[in-house]
């Protein structure tokens, strides 16, 4: 269980989410906070081979880090951003960190949405990396 003024970390297996999961580790260095890292899914893609070699990986290379961590695979019926809201209110988040990649002008309009809605409602200070 995370401890209160815990690190949140959203995490995908795509560039961004390597880099904000890297940002974040070195964050719960610096400020000596437990990390809590966030994989939201809306399938059940949960269980299968895939999904556990890529959530064993993620705790191998966490575990490597010696960072306290509490690791969060979720299939939700939520959104990715309201899964790390809840998470970050949860554990009385510190800071919450994402990744964040380049979209169109469209795109923006369409799939923005996750991030803008995480900077606005999140509970405590959001960080956003890029790749």
């Amino acid at each position: 269980m995370a401890a209160s003024g815990s690190i949140v970390v959203g995490y995908v297996p795509k560039p961004e989410g390597r880099a904000a999961l890297q940002r974040a580790v070195e964050e719960a260095r610096l400020r000596e906070a437990p990390l809590v890292v966030v994989t939201s899914r809306r399938s059940a893609k949960e269980g299968t081979p895939e999904a556990e070699e890529e959530i064993g990986e993620v705790r191998a290379l966490l575990l490597e880090t010696g960072v306290d961590f509490d690791l969060r695979p979720l299939v939700s019926v939520f959104d990715p951003a309201e899964d790390l809201i809840r998470t970050a209110t949860e554990v009385d988040a510190q800071l919450l960190v994402i990744g964040l990649r380049r979209r169109s002008p469209v795109g923006k309009l369409v799939l923005g949405s996750n991030a803008q809605r995480i900077l606005l409602d999140s509970p405590c200070s959001v960080l956003a990396v890029k790749p």
